[in-house]
């Protein structure tokens, strides 16, 4: 049994109250006395784990080198509290996002909460892997959120890594180097990618009384949302009639829905979505009994809701 929990991620606009005025999901946060950014995923949009922690020289006071710091949500107090990650003269710090991802989706899709009264430069990268590395953007002037469109990247990937290393500007200073207190995905989306022969039995759209410990999985990450559209996509492999496949996957996509619905007691705060691709999307040749397993699959993304993304457009 193999299945991957990736998620994703969430959008953003900036005004000079607040980066977004609705406020019924999701979470406002404070970037400084006077403005907010809001994430509409809320909590499980931040980044989790430390990977890499490399101190730049000269380094802040040590009470501001705890790397752990820039994870979470926010929490910066005040200048003098170390409640926040000081990267020292070019140092970088590299992190995770366990419980979500994020993906180059419509408005921004990073902010980082850059803290201290002097808001140093820093270069922002990202990864899908944690080993091959791309330039998303930077950070500059209290400018502190990403539109990874603006680095001409990929919407069809969803990256877990992101990798913050200092411009080398302020250096002479108790807190040298950038100030991180926090690293959030504003477009952050879950995506549980399964194997459907896990769920189905071949030719079949009735799903296995095994399928409910997976899907739970999934299902407990929904309810740590406030609202959210769910998408859910079904792909075969090649064998068999093309009109078939779509039929099959269209049906096991609807009978993920119902599951779904089931486990949430059919909740109005999520929407659901269906998209059924057959043989026409593959992830690999159907070349190989191993291949034509890893086309045969069922994919479930957690989305911010749908009136999200339409209040963006209405601000543009």
């Amino acid at each position: 049994m193999r299945f991957l929990i990736f998620i994703l991620s969430s959008l953003i606009s900036i005004s000079t109250n607040c980066l977004f005025a609705q406020k019924d999901y999701g979470k406002l946060y404070n970037t400084d006395k006077f403005t907010s950014i809001y994430l509409p995923l809320g909590k499980i949009s931040f980044a989790d784990s430390v990977i890499d922690f490399r101190m730049g020289k000269p380094p802040p006071l040590k009470k501001y080198s705890d790397a752990y710091q820039c994870l979470h949500e926010p929490n910066y107090t005040t200048y003098s509290s170390p409640t926040y990650l000081s990267l020292g003269c070019k140092g970088s710090i590299t992190v995770a996002f366990n419980d979500n991802g994020f993906m180059n989706l419509p408005g921004y899709d990073l902010y980082i909460f850059e803290v201290g009264p002097s808001k140093e430069s820093a270069k922002v990268e990202i990864s899908q892997n944690g080993i091959d590395w791309i330039f998303a953007g930077d950070i500059s002037g209290g400018k502190s959120a990403i539109e990874l469109s603006n680095a001409d990247i990929s919407s069809e990937i969803v990256f877990y890594y992101l990798r913050i290393t200092d411009y080398k500007e302020v250096c002479n200073s108790r807190t040298a180097g950038a100030d991180i207190d926090a690293i959030g995905a504003i477009n952050s989306v879950v995506k549980l990618n399964i194997d459907a022969d896990v769920l189905f039995d071949v030719d079949q759209y009735t799903l296995k009384e095994s399928s409910d410990q997976i899907l739970d999985t999934l299902v407990k990450t929904i309810q740590q949302i406030k609202r959210a559209t769910i998408l859910v996509e079904g792909h075969t492999d090649d064998d068999g009639e093309e009109s078939y496949n779509m039929i099959l996957s269209e049906n096991r996509c609807k009978s993920v829905v119902e599951k779904l619905k089931s486990f949430t007691n059919e909740d109005i705060r999520f929407e659901y979505e269906i998209n059924a691709f057959g043989e026409n999307k593959p992830k690999v040749l159907n070349d190989t009994p191993e291949n034509k397993q890893l086309n045969r699959r069922v994919e479930i993304t957690i989305l911010p809701p749908k009136d999200y993304y339409d209040s963006l457009l209405k601000t543009d």
